[in-house]
């Protein structure tokens, strides 16, 4: 963890929570281990949804469609929510989960490999979110940039690897290194591209928020 657990459980406590159909897809994701947003990301996602309040949002990585679905719920009325998912498994249980929660209209799900699907894009996006294959951050970040509008928000969750971001290479375990470099890549390319501005925070497992000037 990135920050003290007594002090993560404290801040949890304050929490009011999501709609019931959130918190139970939240435990059933948890009972099934799917990996989707953690509480405090799910926390500032919703702020940052109130504050910038997106029309077009742009998602890589959907898993279960958690995540896609807080943003609509959260976002604003008129939100519409594009996202791209590769994993042919979990692709019906985010259709399924989309119908369920009543927000398919508003949801656009794009099946295949992000790297394909980014350059076909045309509309630019008010908001994008980067939840998908960290090693592949940085190979995104040119079409995510060009598919981004000036003065839209770009948030990239899970980019302290659990702490191990700060840590050597070679501290790190073989089958993490790669992740490991490419993240380091794509923390310094971010926060040093004359395009944006980026704060880094150590919410959940670490996330970047980009303004694009």
């Amino acid at each position: 963890m990135i920050i003290d657990e007594r002090m993560i459980a404290f801040i949890q406590s304050l929490d009011k929570g999501n709609t019931p159909f959130l918190t139970e897809l939240e435990e059933e994701a948890i009972r099934t281990d799917v990996p989707i947003i953690r509480p405090a990301m799910q926390s500032l996602m919703r702020f940052l949804l109130q504050l910038h309040r997106p029309a077009r949002i742009l998602e890589v990585g959907t898993a279960i469609g958690f995540s896609a679905i807080l943003m609509v719920e959260y976002g604003p009325e008129h939100c519409h929510i594009t996202t791209i998912e590769k994993y042919e498994k979990r692709i019906p249980l985010a259709k399924a989960n989309f119908e369920a929660s009543g927000y398919a209209d508003r949801i656009t799900l794009l099946e295949g490999d992000a790297a394909d699907i980014l350059k076909e894009l045309q509309e630019p996006f008010d908001m994008i979110f980067m939840d998908a294959a960290k090693a592949q951050y940085i190979h995104f970040m040119p079409e995510v940039l060009r598919l981004l509008k000036t003065g839209g928000l770009l948030v990239s969750d899970n980019v302290m690897q659990d702490g191990e971001i700060v840590e050597s290479r070679f501290a790190v375990t073989r089958r993490n290194r790669t992740i490991h470099s490419r993240m380091r890549e794509y923390l310094y390319a971010l926060t040093h591209d004359e395009s944006l501005e980026t704060v880094v925070l150590p919410v959940g497992d670490g996330v970047t928020l980009s303004i694009k000037k």
